[in-house]
């Protein structure tokens, strides 16, 4: 069958116009050629806004009063508006020994001090245990404002405020560092979260110092809510760092 017969022949079945913009030889065994799949492109994450900014303004603040007010001036994270004070490190900065918890709690927001409220005193309780107080080290929460509605602070929001934690460590070069939260343990430690970290020392690495020793234990808060097990277990890790401080009486 020539073509113009083929063409004859269909216009009689009915056909009335061409489906394709160009003639298509149905009876050649040519395959047609395979259709492109897309290939999915996978955007770098973006950057945290406002982080180069906060960098910035912890790096220029060369003592805690500075960086105090640097944290108190600073605009770039929301959780600033939203929240009634910045909480700020509280105690002796040449103690040695500094404790990070997690966010600030409610009662931290309105009095604009880290482990205030029933929080704060059942910490001042272990403290009292191993025979320190608040006038032997220094306390500071992991961000310095409270989320809204006592919310869990988000990644974005941790790696915004990290760089003035980093500054605090820095100026106040601690002996030890006890890290009283799973969020504290997750941003500061080498591969993130506290699970496995539990009951050893570890390591914190600050830029520009050297490695300091880390104990994960659990937030107060969390300890006040749930007792048996958990203040067990927290219990002996306060015991470890007690033992730790005085291995070094023993060895000055």
């Amino acid at each position: 069958m020539d073509g113009l017969a083929a063409l004859a022949w269909q216009v009689a079945l009915g056909a009335d116009e061409a489906l394709e913009e160009a003639p298509l030889d149905r009876l050649s065994r040519v395959a047609p050629a395979p259709r492109a799949m897309p290939v999915a492109v996978v955007a770098p994450p973006p950057p945290v806004p406002g982080a180069a900014n906060a960098t910035e303004a912890a790096a220029a603040a060369g003592t805690l009063d500075a960086l105090h007010a640097a944290i108190a001036a600073f605009t770039g994270c929301a959780l600033s508006v939203t929240a009634t004070h910045p909480v700020f490190a509280e105690g002796d900065p040449e103690a040695g020994l500094l404790l990070i918890g997690d966010a600030p709690t409610d009662s931290d927001d309105r009095a604009g001090r880290p482990f205030t409220g029933p929080a704060g005193a059942f910490l001042d309780q272990m403290l009292a245990a191993i025979g320190l107080d608040r006038s032997r080290l220094l306390l500071t929460p992991l961000i310095p404002w409270r989320p809204p509605g006592g919310r869990a602070p988000s990644p974005a929001e941790r790696a915004l405020c990290l760089p003035f934690l980093l500054r605090l460590i820095v100026l106040t070069r601690p002996r030890r560092v006890v890290l009283a939260g799973a969020l504290a343990a997750r941003d500061l430690l080498a591969g993130g979260g506290a699970r496995g970290k539990r009951g050893t020392w570890q390591t914190l690495t600050v830029p520009g110092l050297a490695p300091i020793p880390a104990l994960v234990t659990e937030d107060p808060a969390f300890l006040l809510r749930n007792p048996g097990p958990p203040r067990r277990r927290a219990w002996a890790e306060w015991r470890l760092l007690r033992r730790s401080m005085d291995d070094d009486l023993t060895k000055s």
